[in-house]
């Protein structure tokens, strides 16, 4: 399973498709839909207390499954993100955590990867699609990538069998080629509308599922919006109470629609889980609520890390259910391989956990204990249990996506009591506080801190000389 370490020179040749798995085993596995919106807050949803967004199919897939009031992404910006989602791994531990390129100039210190980076997801790393496509399902991702727009690190050579969306953020646009979506490994239009995003997503995600239907498979949909800048198509534009971040709230619940639909006519309902979740907090001054949490995008308060997420699966995952435990977006990669019988990396750490047992219920507690908020290069928090503690700063970051913790202060909050971080009890709680800076200690020496690597970390994929032409429309 162990691709070797590819870092500098790394063979771009195409990947083989693995067999099917034998008939019986087939009938076993689900499908697996993995839904990712872009910049999307906490409290978005009316299922979890929004008042001006209707969002019917989303709010009924919460009553048909399980809906999360405690589940954390690791990193509260796009590209590190994703990375642990793909991997089951803190961002750091996969060295995603900060685009440290020399070029180009304005992302620099940057968490998040500009287009022509040297750096994306190392191949040699194991992603969630290579484990699933090892097992003969089909995969595919449609939406955005942002895990590196160079050939090495394209979706297709990470696990994909289909691609279909933009490499990165859809702010990003540049004068060698405009907002490009690709098809595969190819620009087939640029620029392409942003009103046309969501729209043209949905219906590449159900073709797939329909061609597919008669096999496993794992579709990853990663929406653009509600990043800036938002839009929506005509039938949506202007049509809700919050401007265009509520009409591109309300499309992205009507795609949801969409998709379980297709689910039902295809007689593909029982047999699918279904994941909705984003990949960090929403930027309020956009339109966006991470309500009733403090902060927003970008920052280490809950609203940066802390998002909603739904499953659904029926007559598997018992419906109506609303979980308080602890539940991460690393997860997914081991929960996942439980259910689909997918073989997990042995000679790698995978931070995230099997949560199968809570999400049906035979057990109870989570078996995260502590979750660790890096962001760049500084670990800022730490949660345990139902304390959360902001680390004393002694350098603030620098940056569009800085921390809002002044430099110096120590905070320690009871988020059972107190989810909006306003009582500071660090000055009341020294024991706790005393426990915590043990916690740091130990993965100080596992995953680095500002100034020193750590023990268990792996290397990004670097390229010697990124290729701009590359996204250029044939």
């Amino acid at each position: 399973m162990n691709k070797g370490k590819i870092i500098a020179a790394i063979n771009c040749s195409a990947l083989l498709l693995p067999t099917v798995s034998c008939t019986q085993e087939k009938a076993a596995q689900p499908n697996v839909i993995l839904v990712f919106i872009d910049d999307f807050g906490y409290g978005d949803l009316a299922c979890y207390g929004n008042m001006q967004h209707r969002t019917p199919n989303i709010d009924r897939m919460a009553e048909e499954g399980i809906r999360m009031t405690n589940f954390y992404v690791a990193s509260s910006v796009s590209t590190p993100s994703r990375a642990a989602l793909m991997t089951g791994c803190y961002p750091r531990r996969v060295s995603m955590h900060v685009n440290a390129d020399p070029s180009p100039l304005m992302s620099r210190g940057r968490q998040v990867l500009f287009p022509v980076s040297h750096k994306g997801l190392n191949p040699s790393e194991i992603t969630i699609a290579e484990l699933f496509r090892e097992k003969g399902y089909a995969t595919a991702c449609i939406g955005k990538w942002h895990l590196g727009d160079q050939y090495p690190f394209l979706p297709t050579r990470q696990g994909f069998d289909y691609y279909y969306g933009i490499p990165y953020s859809n702010d990003m646009n540049r004068e060698y080629c405009p907002l490009p979506l690709m098809e595969n490994e190819e620009v087939i239009v640029a620029p392409v509308g942003q009103d046309s995003l969501t729209y043209r997503y949905t219906q590449k995600a159900i073709e797939f599922i329909k061609q597919n239907k008669n096999k496993q498979f794992f579709l990853y949909l990663p929406h653009n919006m509600t990043h800036n800048p938002l839009d929506a198509s005509p039938a949506f534009k202007g049509k809700s109470k919050n401007g265009i971040y509520g009409d591109a709230t309300e499309e992205l619940d009507w795609s949801m629609g969409q998709v379980l639909k297709t689910l039902r006519d295809e007689g593909l309902d029982n047999h699918t889980i279904v994941i909705f979740t984003t990949d960090n907090g929403a930027e309020p001054r956009f339109g966006g609520s991470n309500l009733p949490l403090r902060g927003r995008k970008g920052t280490t308060y809950e609203g940066g890390f802390r998002v909603p997420c739904i499953i659904r699966w029926p007559g598997q995952i018992p419906a109506r259910q609303i979980c308080d435990e602890i539940i991460t977006s690393m997860d997914f990669l081991p929960t996942l391989a439980h259910y689909c019988n997918l073989e997990l990396p042995q000679d790698r750490i995978i931070d995230g956990h099997n949560v199968a047992g809570i999400l049906e219920r035979k057990e109870i507690k989570s078996p995260t204990e502590v979750f660790y908020y890096y962001q760049k290069q500084q670990l800022q928090a730490v949660r345990w249990g139902k304390w959360k503690y902001h680390l004393p700063l002694e350098q603030r970051i620098i940056g569009p996506h800085s921390p809002d913790t002044e430099p110096g202060e120590e905070s320690l909050y009871n988020l059972d009591e107190d989810m909006t971080e306003s009582v500071n009890l660090a000055e009341q709680y020294p024991e706790v506080v005393d426990q915590i800076q043990l916690l740091i200690e130990k993965v100080r020496k596992d995953m680095g801190d500002w100034n020193f690597e750590g023990q268990n970390i792996r290397p990004a994929g670097i390229i010697d000389e990124p290729f701009p032409r590359l996204l250029h429309i044939n």
